[in-house]
């Protein structure tokens, strides 16, 4: 899969029920050989615009499209195109961390594939070798975020699409998992974008971040753009000063 990919919202409008979660949004597009960064406080409606990008949810009104090339994708087209990790899988899998990830790999559509060689390398390369044969039930949190990604890398689709994929890992992994989502679409016609809550780890390994707040895009731009005292005072209610490592800004909370 070579193809460029985009991600836009226009009028975007989702709920549930009689609940409005989205409001109106606009943003995009999105653009390949970039891991986006979606921040914002609890309930801003991070999740349910994830979920609306992997064509789980419907919007109410306004459309948020996913180009490949110059086409449109939709249905199973769509499904195929996004690589998609929830929060959590389901402790409930009565799979192996191997067989769960080998039944991914069968999906993929990269020519002359051998999907236990994919599998192996994927978990290596995600340093689970050692959960190959464990259940995901007997898993704990972190171990199945990592299982996850793992379900999503060994697809090779065009957009990584990430739902807090670091909220159960420690420091180490979190790290070593962002470098892995970074390194998968620099330089490619793919592009991630990773729902994550650490606003500095955003800062280190996102190329742009889209902020919402109720149900709401208040920004979209690199970093060191968007993140200042003033909006993290405007969305988050905090006072904090930026200080910058290498051109990366630091939130230092006062």
């Amino acid at each position: 899969m070579t193809s460029c990919v985009t991600i836009t919202a226009r009028a975007l409008t989702v709920g549930y029920g009689r609940t409005t979660i989205l409001h109106n949004m606009d943003f995009g597009p999105l653009e390949t050989g970039k891991v986006i960064g979606l921040i914002g406080p609890n309930a801003a409606g991070k999740s349910t615009l994830v979920k609306t990008i992997a064509g789980i949810k419907r919007p109410q009104s306004g459309t948020c499209s996913v180009t490949v090339g110059s086409k449109v994708v939709e249905g199973r087209e769509r499904t195929q195109a996004i690589g998609y990790v929830p929060q959590d899988l389901l402790a409930t899998a009565s799979l192996t961390t191997f067989e769960s990830v080998m039944v991914s790999a069968r999906r993929s559509e990269v020519e002359e594939w051998d999907p236990i060689s994919a599998t192996a390398d994927t978990l290596e390369r995600l340093g689970i070798t050692y959960l190959s044969d464990r259940l995901i039930s007997e898993m704990s949190g972190g171990q199945r975020q990592l299982v996850g990604v793992a379900q999503m890398l060994v697809r090779h689709p065009n957009i990584l699409l990430l739902d807090e994929p670091t909220s159960a890992l420690d420091i180490h992994h979190q790290v070593h998992l962002l470098e892995i989502v970074r390194e998968e679409v620099r330089g490619t016609d793919r592009l991630a974008v990773v729902a994550i809550h650490d606003l500095n780890l955003a800062a280190r390994f996102c190329d742009e971040l889209l902020v919402i707040k109720g149900g709401r895009a208040i920004a979209h731009d690199k970093p060191k753009t968007v993140l200042t005292p003033e909006l993290l005072h405007e969305v988050y209610d905090i006072d904090a000063r930026i200080l910058y490592d290498a051109d990366v800004p630091v939130i230092c909370p006062v």
